[in-house]
């Protein structure tokens, strides 16, 4: 390469602004990963997992110890209430806020979560949706009031099979919000989605850990195992007159609600934790593979490894 050809490529890889967007299953190592890239790149990480946000959920959310918090900046951990109504929308606002701001010291900054669609909006931005007439949203309550969940989920499964298997379908208001869609629209929810990519003034990597299924699932029982020897029980009592509140109806949580009501044993809601969360992982992978340009990582690759291979395509891009 020509002197000043070297001298371009080395002064493109200072200028190129790179979110580097750590994706994959719950339990998979994605927090630790982060902490490294961070470290190595001397930038700070913003996370994308729409439970960690709340300050109330810390063993059920397995939110970052004070010592990994400590180990590099981390940006929306445990800043709001769980009565605070915070969506995707004002997320999207906050975390563009924050990230102009820190590329203006930063050529990197470290992206990390488990909650698809609190990733999308940072690097893609918010879909748009038809108006939806009130009555629909109405009818549809009305239905999960009189009829239960299951109901809704066999309709959305019906009229739009990619959103049955993409979205929180264990979530009463993500399940009414695709229907409503479906049903005002005529087409289904997941058409809508990826019409609207917004224009950002960063270079996105997308960094993906995987494994084999049996691991995964393996990791998240043990999780849950860990969860509970560290006292999740405590933290749901302690929310217990809180939830019948969104933030709440998570799992780990609602499992919990219902032993504390008598609906359940203790060994059967954690029975049910550990499903719902093999579930959840489920999920969470249709959703990430839905992305080709992902660089993929199995959970135990070296992190000599994915820096090697990161700053290869920063310096190609």
């Amino acid at each position: 390469m020509a002197p000043n050809s070297a001298l371009n490529a080395v002064a493109n890889y200072i200028m190129t602004k790179v979110l580097l967007s750590v994706v994959g299953p719950t339990a998979i190592g994605k927090t630790a990963l982060s902490i490294q890239l961070a470290q190595h790149f001397k930038t700070e990480i913003i996370s994308a997992d729409s439970r960690q946000f709340y300050k109330e959920l810390q063993i059920g959310t397995a939110a970052p110890t004070p010592i990994e918090l400590s180990s590099a900046p981390h940006h929306f951990i445990k800043h709001i209430s769980v009565e605070t109504h915070y969506n995707v929308g004002a997320f999207e606002n906050d975390a563009i806020n924050v990230l102009t701001e820190l590329f203006k010291t930063n050529n990197v900054v470290v992206m990390v979560g488990g909650s698809g669609l609190y990733v999308k909006v940072v690097t893609h931005g918010l879909d748009q949706f038809p108006e939806v007439d009130p009555s629909i949203r109405e009818a549809l309550n009305e239905r999960f009031q009189v009829k239960g969940l299951q109901r809704l989920q066999e309709q959305l499964k019906e009229l739009d099979p990619l959103s049955y298997q993409t979205i929180a379908i264990d979530n009463p208001h993500r399940v009414i919000r695709a229907l409503e869609i479906c049903i005002a629209s005529g087409h289904p929810y997941s058409s809508f989605l990826d019409n609207n990519i917004a224009t950002r003034d960063f270079k996105t990597l997308t960094i993906g850990l995987t494994a084999e299924r049996s691991i995964i699932y393996d990791r998240i029982n043990r999780r849950v195992d860990q969860m509970m020897t560290e006292g999740l029980l405590n933290e749901v009592k302690s929310l217990k007159s809180k939830q019948h509140l969104n933030a709440l109806n998570t799992v780990g949580y609602k499992e919990l609600f219902n032993y504390l009501d008598g609906e359940w044993d203790l060994e059967f809601a954690v029975s049910e934790i550990k499903k719902n969360t093999r579930r959840f992982a489920k999920r969470q992978l249709t959703w990430f593979k839905k992305n080709d340009s992902t660089l993929w990582f199995n959970w135990d690759t070296k992190i000599s490894d994915i820096i090697a291979r990161i700053e290869r395509d920063i310096k190609t891009s």
